[in-house]
């Protein structure tokens, strides 16, 4: 087995290249099969599944390939192991096998036939560039800033936001993406914001996803918390009418439906002190970590930023604490 392991400030990031011998067996989560596997011509087979509906891929030793979701952009791509930890704030870790991509288009029944999904996947496979759970970890503490050939900071140590003067140990939210970036945008849906300099380097929770889902993956993205073709500011508004498949609807209650997750997807929580059904947080599902907890990533108001550490509160999604108790909605996009 070969390990690489690179040291990100008190976090570190390890990618482990597996030998076959070993290899993990994969659960591809749950649902009932809609109709029998078909095989296609490159070898693969191909699963439709409900619950949410999808596709799933199995090549031809019967090792998992990718899983696409009907209406979403979001595929699960299986390839090397690799673990996620920030030791300074937890001492748990996620091992994952799963590598989370973003498809040219939204997934539909029957377009593993189509020329555009033969050739992404081909291409995917094989990719290690940063996904979406790579990204997300370059905004946790300590992570070095990186910088594009104009000198411009894309990625590094992100803040929450500036001091809140109402609360001694809280954090102002409203740092979005183009905040962090210190650079004005205009937005599809016509609407145009300004950084605000206080804010440079900030993140909030939902400016966080839009950072790694938007600016660094390239997923539309709105001014506004209105339906449209892109993600939403607010977290509510992203739970409530953003793109993709709700995989749990807010009822204003505990979610359910924990086994329908898969990593990279989104998380949606009311974290005020009495729960109830608004949704005012959000975050990015990892998967189970080595104490078989379903952990989560997200960018916190007591914590100063991202995280999956256990300082605000274990960010797990079972059992009994402060977050299962929040945790309202999920939807992969």
């Amino acid at each position: 087995m070969f390990a690489l392991l690179l040291a990100v400030g008190a976090g570190t990031y390890a990618l482990v290249l597996p030998s076959p011998a070993d290899q993990t067996e994969i659960t591809l989560g749950t649902g009932k099969p809609s109709q029998g596997p078909t095989r296609g011509t490159s070898g693969y087979t191909y699963q439709r599944l409900t619950e949410p509906d999808r596709t799933e891929i199995t090549d031809s030793s019967g090792e998992p390939v990718a899983t696409m979701t009907d209406g979403a952009r979001t595929v699960q791509i299986y390839g090397p192991l690799r673990t996620f930890e920030e030791p300074r704030f937890t001492a748990a870790k996620v091992e994952t096998n799963v590598w989370v991509r973003l498809a040219p288009q939204a997934w539909r029944a029957g377009a593993e036939q189509e020329q555009w999904f033969i050739d992404w996947l081909e291409g995917v496979r094989n990719d290690r560039s940063p996904d979406v759970l790579a990204i997300a970890f370059e905004y946790v503490d300590g992570a070095p800033a990186k910088k594009d050939n104009q000198g411009q900071q894309y990625s590094g140590d992100a803040s929450f936001g500036p001091p809140d003067p109402l609360d001694p140990d809280g954090r102002q939210e409203r740092s979005d993406f183009y905040d962090y970036l210190q650079m004005p945008w205009t937005f599809p849906d016509g609407k145009n914001e300004m950084p605000e300099p206080e804010r440079e380097l900030a993140l909030d929770c939902s400016g966080y996803l839009r950072m790694v889902y938007g600016h660094r993956l390239g997923f539309p993205l709105l001014g506004t918390n209105n339906p449209g073709d892109g993600l939403p500011r607010r977290a509510y508004a992203m739970a409530e009418v953003g793109p993709g498949v709700a995989l749990t609807r807010n009822t204003g209650q505990r979610a359910r439906g924990i086994d329908r997750l898969l990593p990279g997807d989104l998380l949606f929580f009311n974290a005020q002190p009495v729960p109830s059904r608004q949704i005012d947080h959000s975050g990015i599902y990892l998967g189970l970590d080595d104490s078989g907890h379903h952990r989560f990533i997200s960018s916190r108001s007591q914590t100063d930023g991202p995280t999956m550490g256990d300082l605000s509160g274990e960010p797990i999604l079972d059992g009994m604490g402060y977050w299962p108790d929040r945790w309202r909605a999920a939807r992969r996009i």
